[in-house]
């Protein structure tokens, strides 16, 4: 009967991180080298008509700088809010047979949460629209 020792998965513990580090290495270096190769081969000849703003074909006109609303984040924080909600239950309602009335409370309660956040909202008067 073969005796396994401690040596083996000690050994086998740390191919895994070798394995790893040998993916990190690669995941980081690959990525470097791409772009260096790419700017090794393109052709380069800046001009000044090169190098300025493109703006659908017209010369830019006015400052790049330019003072949004802040209605229009708050519009775009509650559009993220509930599309996260989406990304969430459509795993659940997938495999809803497997997860049982347990997961559909939890999802209830995921549900109910944002609901409660969306009256805050809503109380709060963030998606009303005054003009100013």
């Amino acid at each position: 009967m073969p005796v396994c020792s401690g040596g083996d998965e000690v050994e086998n513990y740390a191919n895994q991180y070798v394995i790893v580090t040998v993916f990190l290495l690669l995941g980081i270096a690959f990525p470097i080298v791409v772009l260096w190769l790419g700017r090794q081969l393109r052709p380069s000849s800046p001009t000044p008509e090169k190098e300025t703003t493109y703006e659908s074909g017209n010369d830019p006109v006015g400052d790049s700088q330019i003072r949004f609303n802040v209605r229009y984040y708050l519009y775009a924080l509650m559009f993220v809010i509930f599309d996260v909600e989406t990304v969430f239950l459509y795993p659940w309602a997938v495999a809803y047979k497997q997860l049982g009335l347990f997961a559909l409370a939890e999802m209830f309660i995921f549900v109910g949460l944002l609901l409660v956040g969306l009256v805050y909202a809503w109380r709060k008067k963030v998606l009303q629209w005054n003009s100013i």
